[in-house]
């Protein structure tokens, strides 16, 4: 450290190296005036500049100065700054103020108008020559502009070769192309203002990228190479599969990853494309195997322009983009896909308690959940807003139960995973060890009653349906959190008129719609169970629970017995 802060008052940067940190600067001070609050928003920028200088247009002068500084600036400031001297600490007292009586009513909360409805762009369509789909979300104002590549791959493609290859091929696609490394392609985005990543999940291989409008055309130019010609590096391949590696042993050492990779296992039965872990990251041995050839087998398998949509959000026409889109990836040349089948998945328990030993853990998490339809097949609005009261928000059912009322939990609640094909329903609950069994009995009580004694209420309905309406133009503040919906769509294979029309629907929601959807999802004689905890301190009272079987798994969820009934004396040996 002290070499580079010699070298910067020697020599100062590069005159490369101080364009592209200017370029950052102005590309990360563009793209917070999207968001109206937050860090680095439209008033955080504004209440600073008029809190430390006086003047909330004060941000015009900054940016000129960083404009206009030269590596004799940073030499300069960097000797004024980092050089010994002396420092001089100057105290003034705060100024006197008088206080004047407020005229303002805070005996009760000001009145509420009627909220305004919030908007989604119109989706436009177009598809390339080689057969790629490109979706245009087409939003005026700051100038970014969002793509995501998605491929139909992710993690269930792994049920075609081995666990854990999605995760490390994408992780590798951007880690160098024929003609760049990935330092090199770093500085490029860099300069450009710039940002791209590649990932997958369980159902999409994807590339991201965020950049600003007035750079897209270089923009598209490296993303498509990034794209079209990764060269998989040997010695950043070697790297990657040994940090996947440690990020699996990472994952048997935390209690929720513990528990989230072996659920699936359980929920689908073998042999079923979502059956490897949830996490992505596949098994030890398995990615040890792995070579780089598997790699350029999942790349020239799956990232074909057939097998990809491109979701698009900015201020761009689709003329203009498609002019644009076709110069980058016209040649890029279609191949046949292989189909992931997805046959029924083989649950063949329930009511089952699947029990991994964490020996010394503070806590207990518990996971309990089963299947539920897929997107399409049950309306989605009356499912988010019914999760929203049972666990998806603080005020939730489950949450106010165990963390409000018992003091068992920091935080409880449940969700519906996203998926393709059927998705799990969870109920989550990370708990004080010495009251395991007692969360047990209170989560299985609120899954029972949210269907029969205690439905869901109108007051309960209304909170969230109100909850969700005002956060809408929040959500949708960013060209990037609308390009995540439209991914969505996409995904999902839901009408384009979608995100058009949420606001409506949700408002439209009836308390019949809630509790129809909420007697169609949640089974609570179809729930399984899955604990990570002490099993030393924990199993006496788990006998008594009424489990069908408590069966032993280890982290990779592999039994360590058979199914049993759960005498005493079996889980104490």
């Amino acid at each position: 450290m002290e070499e580079e802060i010699e070298k910067l008052m020697n020599e100062g940067p590069t005159e490369a190296e101080l364009k592209r940190v200017k370029a950052a600067y102005f590309s990360g001070f563009i793209k917070g005036l999207e968001r109206i609050g937050g860090f680095g928003g439209v008033s955080d920028i504004l209440a600073s500049n008029e809190t430390y200088f006086e003047d909330a247009s004060y941000y015009k002068k900054v940016l000129q100065y960083v404009e206009d500084a030269t590596v004799e600036d940073i030499i300069s400031t960097t000797n004024k700054w980092f050089s010994k001297g002396k420092h001089v600490i100057l105290c003034k007292p705060f100024a006197e103020y008088e206080v004047v009586k407020s005229t303002v009513d805070r005996s009760k909360l000001p009145e509420l108008t009627a909220p305004k409805s919030s908007k989604f762009p119109t989706l436009e369509r177009a598809k390339l020559s080689n057969g790629l789909n490109v979706v245009l979300a087409k939003r005026a104002g700051v100038p970014t502009v969002v793509m995501n590549l998605m491929f139909d791959a992710g993690y269930k493609s792994d049920y075609l070769s081995s666990p854990g290859t999605a995760e490390l091929a994408m992780d590798l696609l951007d880690e160098g192309t024929k003609e760049m490394n990935s330092l090199q392609i770093n500085e490029r985005l860099q300069l450009l203002g710039a940002s791209l990543s590649t990932f997958s999940s369980q159902d999409n291989s994807n590339v991201y990228l965020n950049t600003l409008k007035p750079s897209l055309d270089a923009s598209i130019d490296l993303f498509a190479d990034v794209v079209l010609n990764p060269a998989f590096p040997e010695k950043e391949f070697e790297r990657l599969k040994s940090e996947q590696i440690n990020s699996i042993k990472q994952e048997k050492s935390q209690p929720i990853t513990m528990a989230l990779r072996v659920m699936n296992r359980y929920l689908y039965g073998e042999g079923h494309p979502y059956s490897n872990p949830y996490t992505g990251t596949g098994y030890e041995d398995t990615v040890e195997k792995l070579t780089r050839a598997d790699i350029e087998s999942f790349y020239n398998t799956w990232i074909r322009p057939n097998n990809a949509t491109l979701v698009v959000t900015g201020d761009v026409n689709m003329a203009e983009l498609k002019s644009k889109l076709e110069k980058a990836f016209g040649k890029w040349k279609r191949a046949e896909v292989p189909e992931v089948t997805f046959s029924a998945p083989k649950v063949n328990s329930k009511n089952t308690l699947y029990l991994m030993d964490r020996p010394e853990s503070e806590q207990s998490v518990i996971l309990a959940g089963h299947l539920t339809s897929k997107y399409g097949d049950i309306p989605q609005v009356a499912l988010e807003q019914m999760v929203s009261i049972l666990g998806g928000d603080f005020t939730s059912r489950i949450n106010m139960n165990l963390r409000e009322d018992k003091h068992w939990a920091y935080g409880a609640g449940g969700f519906v995973m996203g998926a393709k094909e059927e998705r799990p329903f969870i109920v989550y609950a990370p708990v004080q060890t010495d009251k395991t069994a007692e969360s047990i009995t209170e989560v299985r009580k609120e899954i029972s009653e949210f269907i029969s004694t205690r439905p869901v209420t109108q007051a309960e309905l209304d909170k969230v349906k109100t909850n969700q309406i005002l956060s809408l133009p929040g959500q949708w503040e960013t060209n990037s959190s609308v390009n995540s919906s439209v991914v969505n769509l996409v995904k999902y294979d839901l009408p384009d008129d979608y995100y058009q029309s949420y606001d409506q629907s949700v408002r439209n929601l009836s308390l019949k719609d809630v509790q129809e959807v909420s007697k169609m999802v949640v089974k609570p004689d179809a729930v399984n169970w899955f604990m990570v905890g002490d099993r030393s301190k924990v199993a006496d009272k788990l006998d008594e629970l009424g489990f069908d079987a408590i069966i032993e798994i280890d982290a990779d969820g592999n039994p360590k017995m058979p199914a049993m009934k759960t005498p005493e004396k079996d889980l104490k040996n």
